[in-house]
């Protein structure tokens, strides 16, 4: 079973996403166990403020070290010991290198993340350096805090768990197998409003539909994800 505690100054974002479809499933059927942190309950501060103004001057608002670095330990601590032995901390920001089915693969080999979401204008650079065990984006643009990357990640890793899915075919033949988009999918009607399924997935020959799958599937990675490809003999 896979454990993922997920840090946040606003963990009630996560509720409604982490309680429904797959998901909440998995976690019923106790293939993961996802626990909520506030951030603001390892602030010693009077106020519960995590965030400080920057040395150096500038605008905006920084994360301070101290709550998170409590935070994580505090987790570590009540962590199982077959757990932390498997354990790797994740900081969610614009810096990280980028989600990929690829990763999300390799992470769900672990038994236990630590999901940290940055917020405001930055997170302190001493919890890059010395707390995160890597960094993760979803993509090339700003978001207002890491709570939805971490949503992202979260539903990406959970499909992965063996047992979660109910049909064990879906992570085979989906989006990214073997650096290719999917294939067109169809279904019934046969003829909708003059638009027909293409005759060979209705022509019962596994093996022609197969090749056109796989003819599409470089098609269509070659018209709107070339880099997906690049340099690769198809």
């Amino acid at each position: 079973m896979m454990r993922i505690d997920i840090i946040s100054i606003f963990p009630k974002m996560f509720e409604p996403v982490l309680n429904e479809s797959i998901i909440k499933r998995a976690q019923a059927k106790s293939k993961v166990k996802i626990y909520l942190h506030n951030l603001r309950d390892y602030a010693l501060n009077k106020h519960k403020k995590t965030d400080d103004r920057t040395f150096g001057g500038g605008s905006g608002m920084v994360m301070g070290p101290e709550p998170i670095f409590r935070a994580v330990e505090t987790i570590k601590q009540n962590s199982r010991t077959r757990e932390l032995a498997n354990s790797r901390t994740i900081l969610l920001c614009p810096q990280g290198q980028p989600l990929t089915q690829k990763l999300a693969k390799k992470l769900a080999k672990h038994r236990h993340l630590i999901l940290i979401c940055g917020h405001y204008e930055g997170i302190d650079e001493r919890v890059r350096q010395k707390l995160a065990d890597e960094e993760i984006s979803i993509g090339d643009y700003v978001l207002t805090g890491g709570e939805l990357p971490a949503m992202v990640l979260v539903d990406c890793l959970v499909r992965l768990i063996p047992g979660v899915l109910g049909d064990k075919n879906s992570l085979i033949f989906e989006s990214f197998k073997d650096n290719l988009l999917e294939y067109p999918q169809y279904t019934r009607p046969s003829n909708f409003r003059g638009m027909k399924v293409p005759a060979v997935l209705l022509s019962g020959d596994h093996k022609k539909i197969e090749a056109w799958r796989n003819k599409e599937a470089v098609k269509r990675t070659k018209l709107r994800r070339p880099d997906l490809i690049k340099g690769k003999d198809l």
